[in-house]
Parts: C-alpha cells; sequence; structure tokens
C-alpha cells in the first residue's frame, strides 16, 4: 500500500534524530498533531441549491506559540494533506525561529467552479465553523494554494464579527486596508530568492552563467521568476498547470508574466508597452520541464513532483524546494547518491510565514512598517537561518534537508525542555 504523505513527512524527522539529542517527551509531543478539526460547510450556491463542503483545521504543535498556517481551497484537500502541512509548518516555524507551532486548513473544493458570491459565503461559513478553533493567541489562517488577500479579508470580518470586535491579529495575508502588510504578497517568492543568492554566493556562482527552470508559475512561481531574471540569472523553463515553455537562451519573464496575466495563456513573448510577439521556444510537459539540464530547478506547484520514477532522470544541480512536498522520501535517496543538493522547503519557502509573522506583530501593536523594513527584516530572517543549515549540513556531512529538521529539532527541544522533561522529574 503506498504511503500516505504524513508517514513521508515524518521519514524527514526520523532521519535527523540521528544526528541530534532529543527528550522522548518531544518525540512524543511530535509523534501527533494536538488536534484535528473536520467541519461541514453548508452553502447556498447562487441556483438556489443547498450544498455540503467539507473543511478542516489542525494545529499540529503549539510548544513554542500559537499554531500558524495557511488555508487552501482545492479538491486534494483531505486529512492527511493537512495534517502533513501543519506537520511541516511546525519545523518551518523552527527553523526560521519564529514564536509559532505549525497550523494548517483546508477545503476539498473546486474554487474555479463557483461565483464569487458562493466563494464568500464559503469562505465565511468556514469560519463560522471554526472560529472558536482560531484566536490571535491560539492559531492563527493565512493564504495558500487558491486563496488570496480577499478571501483573508471576508474570513477577518466574519471572526471579528463573531467576536463582536475588529481582531486583524486573527488572519494574516490580509488586504492593506484591513492590516494587512507590505510585502506579504511576495513574500514566499523574495525568501526563495534570498535563499538562491545565498547558496550561489556561497559557491561562488555568477547569476549570468547560472540557468533556472520553474515549475510552477503561480504567485510563488512567476514572483521567483521574475526577481531571479532581474538579478540577471538565465530562467530558461517555466510551466504553469497545463505545460512548460523551455528557451534554452533564456525567458523574458516580465514579458511572460504580463502576457499570462492579460491572456491566462504561457507563451514565450517579447513584450513592448502592450504590444508583445512570440518568440521561438519549445513546448514541453511539467515532467519534462523537471528533467531538463538546468544549474537550478525550483518546482513550486505541488506536493509529490520528483519520486522515486522521475529522480534518476532528474539533471540539475541543485534543487529549491519553493513547493511544500514536492519531494519524496525516495528520490531524496536518489538526488543523494546522485550527488543533486536539495534545499528543503521548510527553509526555502518560509519567507511567507515569516512576513506573517511581521504582519502578525504589526496588528498586535497597531503600528504598521514600511515596505523598506519589512524587506530588509525579511532578508536578515532567511539568510541567517540559510547559512546556519548549511553550517549544520558542512559540520556532519548530511544532506540539507536533513540539516534543516536538525536545526528545527534544537529549538522544539529548548522549548518542551523548558517545561520539564521525564530527565527532570525523575533525575533530582
Amino acid at each position: 500500500m503506498a504511503e500516505t504523505l504524513f508517514e513521508n513527512a515524518s521519514k524527514r524527522l526520523q532521519e535527523a534524530l540521528k544526528y541530534t539529542k532529543i527528550s522522548d517527551d518531544t518525540l512524543v509531543r511530535l509523534s501527533q498533531p494536538k488536534s484535528t478539526l473536520k467541519v461541514s460547510i453548508p452553502v447556498r450556491m447562487d441556483s438556489g441549491d443547498l450544498k455540503i463542503f467539507t473543511g478542516y483545521r489542525v494545529r499540529y504543535d503549539d510548544t513554542r506559540g500559537p499554531t500558524k498556517g495557511g488555508i487552501r481551497y482545492h479538491l486534494s484537500v483531505a486529512e492527511d494533506e493537512v495534517v502533513s502541512l501543519a506537520f511541516w509548518m511546525t519545523f518551518k516555524c523552527a527553523v526560521l525561529n519564529l514564536p509559532f507551532g505549525g497550523g494548517k486548513g483546508g477545503i476539498t473544493v473546486d474554487p474555479k467552479s463557483l461565483s464569487r458570491f458562493e466563494l464568500e459565503r464559503l469562505s465565511r461559513g468556514y469560519i463560522d465553523a471554526i472560529a472558536d478553533f482560531i484566536g490571535p493567541d491560539v492559531d492563527i489562517p493565512a493564504p495558500d494554494i487558491y486563496t488570496n488577500q480577499m478571501i483573508m479579508g471576508w474570513m477577518m470580518d466574519q471572526y471579528s464579527i463573531i467576536k463582536r470586535q475588529i481582531t486583524p491579529a486573527v488572519i494574516t495575508g490580509k488586504p492593506l486596508s484591513m492590516g494587512g502588510s507590505v510585502g506579504r504578497e511576495s513574500a514566499t517568492a523574495m525568501g526563495a530568492f534570498h535563499v538562491i543568492q545565498t547558496m550561489m554566493q556561497k559557491q561562488g556562482r555568477e547569476p549570468a552563467s547560472t540557468t533556472v527552470a520553474v515549475q510552477g508559475f503561480g504567485n510563488a512561481g512567476s514572483i521567483l521568476a521574475e526577481l531571479l531574471f532581474n538579478a540577471e540569472y538565465k530562467v530558461v523553463a517555466v510551466s504553469d498547470s497545463k505545460g512548460a515553455i523551455y528557451n534554452e537562451g533564456g525567458l523574458d519573464i516580465p514579458s511572460v508574466k504580463y502576457y499570462k496575466e492579460s491572456t491566462k495563456e504561457l507563451k514565450a513573448v517579447y513584450c513592448v508597452g502592450t504590444v508583445c510577439n512570440i518568440v521561438d521556444h519549445e513546448t514541453l510537459t511539467n515532467e519534462e520541464l523537471l528533467e531538463l539540464n538546468v544549474d537550478i530547478l525550483a518546482p513550486s506547484a505541488i506536493e509529490n513532483q520528483i519520486t522515486g520514477v522521475n529522480a534518476d532522470k532528474i539533471k540539475a544541480g541543485i534543487i529549491f524546494e519553493v513547493a511544500n512536498g514536492p519531494t519524496t522520501p525516495e528520490a531524496d535517496d536518489i538526488l543523494e547518491d546522485r550527488g543533486i543538493a536539495v534545499l528543503p522547503d521548510i527553509l526555502v519557502n518560509a519567507g511567507g510565514v515569516t512576513v506573517s509573522y511581521f504582519e502578525w506583530v504589526q496588528n498586535r501593536k497597531g503600528y504598521y512598517w514600511t515596505l523598506e523594513k519589512v524587506s530588509s527584516s525579511l532578508k536578515n530572517y532567511m539568510v541567517t537561518e540559510a547559512e546556519k543549515v548549511f553550517s549544520i549540513a558542512e559540520e556532519n556531512k548530511i544532506p540539507y534537508r536533513t540539516a534543516a529538521y536538525v536545526h528545527a529539532l534544537s529549538r522544539l527541544e529548548d522549548a518542551v525542555s523548558a517545561k520539564g522533561t521525564k530527565d527532570y522529574y525523575i533525575n533530582r
């Protein structure tokens, strides 16, 4: 029987335990989520029909603070997926030294099939169902796949209606006018960019001679591709859910992004103003993009893209995981044997939760930061923790993923030990 997503996630923890000493108490706490909520959300459709949607909210661990994690709208949303994502968030927050634990939520739905009115009723209904489960000091949701600022605004507003007080700190990723933070929309991509830059500088690599393929041209992938292009990296391939485009000489990413936003189509174009001309390119599948001979591969779509089936075909020099869980444990083993480094999701894509933390701090204080302060603070967090992970990997001669888990475990152990473990109570 195929392993669940959570079993795959847990394997990473087991590998890290070989390189760090933690108490049995910490292991017990991390062995299962603190709480899992499954709710039914009745929604009156525009047709007049009543439809029931299934929603989830998981709080995995709150040893280091209130839980934090996104809400996704997708047909694949199920309990195992949400538990796994909450598990990853626990370690992601610890890696970045944020005062949060891991949480996650979602609704099993195809959001593209809903009208805007239906989407709002669904979003508010979800908050009606989980309102007693979240809060600024308990659990703080944020956007994820197919959720955005508008949806977060609806959710914050609904929570405020229920509590009869304006509560901006309950949700992050909100519109600026409702207490959102500047820099939040680009935070995941910007965080990933800082990790890539730190690694490239460490290796003495020049951007102009470094080729990149980005799988996934959504919010994170498209912004990352543009950041890399502007830094003079040669972005040769990008993809969306329908397929990929490739030009070995490099793509003009601002033009590709403009055309995609204007037409919903992904094509290799060069634009002057609003006039775009298609340039020579190859059309590939997402699977073929993953197998391109490039220096950097940035999977930025969904889970389980690099597996035991295709890992031996990967030709990239380094993989930076912008998506959550794009590489399976079986693939990790194959890639390690082949000398392909993998920079893990719990470090690379942590920019989003880091700026969410900044937003939460701003909401609590009622004092809002400039973009310059947000950007410089994000860079400081990402570079500082990336360098610590790199150092742990080098000292122990272990993969970067294992090093990131070792780094996170040490912080989680400190928090658990501060409350007393078996050794404290027995060995007196």
